[in-house]
């Protein structure tokens, strides 16, 4: 963590996530302009930034756009920050919750994680029923081939739907598909109310993607979120289920035990 800490130290850094706090999602170029600096200091302190994964980075055509990761701040609390006085680390709590909390104008959910595992192990754990089922509570039905269709089973309710679909499937390297199809029976099953249930079937169907990059002993997991509307219910469902979910999935691949349901708060939606 003293990547972590070292980064926040500077002011000009924290400027820097103040800003993507308030829009995540922004470029070089308008990060520069918004703040006022220059873009080989923005540049200089983005890659401190992102070297302590703090800020992801996702391509998008020609441009690299940069988002606020909460991963690092949800380690801290969650290993070792409950062993010191609340007082003491209360700015840190402050600035975790701001992190999940984050609206972004892009509307896109990011998450980066490093994970002490292997492409193959993590490739299992994100589509094998095996895995998903000790952490997400979840079992997925599909080849996994791009275009073929994938059936969710989650408290003994199966969804499925034509669009409903696997969009990228590079093994051990890239997994992308659509959202999960929003019925009557997951809602009774999930606890969902029909006001919810039908703010949430009047969406467009978001998707979820997963980069998998293996760096030495560890890797890499990148998720991206995206495809909602403005003001998308699922989207404030969704940014506090997945922090909790990633973390479940790292301990399972790191320990042989998922976080207990308690602690994980499994996907909300």
């Amino acid at each position: 963590m003293d990547e972590v800490f070292k980064a926040l130290a500077d002011p000009s850094r924290r400027r820097l996530l103040d800003s993507l706090n308030a829009r995540s999602g922004q470029s070089l170029r308008e990060l520069c302009s918004g703040l006022d600096m220059a873009r080989q200091s923005v540049s200089k302190h983005l890659a401190v930034l992102e070297a302590a994964n703090l800020v992801t980075v996702v391509r998008q055509g020609r441009e690299k756009l940069h988002y606020l990761n909460a991963e690092p701040i949800n380690s801290i609390a969650e290993r070792w920050i409950s062993r010191y006085d609340r007082e003491r680390v209360r700015a840190l709590a402050d600035l975790k919750n701001a992190l999940e909390t984050t609206t972004v104008d892009s509307n896109a959910f990011v998450y980066t994680t490093y994970i002490h595992t292997t492409p193959e192990q993590l490739w299992r754990g994100l589509t094998d029923p095996a895995f998903t089922r000790r952490y997400w509570g979840v079992e997925f039905d599909s080849d996994w081939k791009p275009g073929s269709p994938m059936s969710w089973t989650e408290r003994e309710t199966s969804t499925s739907h034509p669009d409903q679909v696997v969009l990228e499937s590079d093994p051990y390297r890239r997994l992308s598909y659509t959202w999960h199809t929003f019925t009557l029976e997951w809602a009774k099953a999930a606890d969902v109310s029909e006001e919810v249930l039908a703010e949430l079937a009047a969406e467009q169907r978001s998707k979820v993607s997963f980069d998998i990059e293996p760096i030495g002993e560890m890797v890499k997991l990148t998720v991206v979120h995206d495809g909602f509307q403005p003001d998308s219910t699922l989207r404030t469902m969704i940014q506090h289920g997945w922090p909790a979910l990633l973390s479940s999935l790292k301990t399972l691949l790191e320990t042989g035990e998922p976080l207990p349901a308690s602690e994980s708060d499994r996907q909300d939606a």
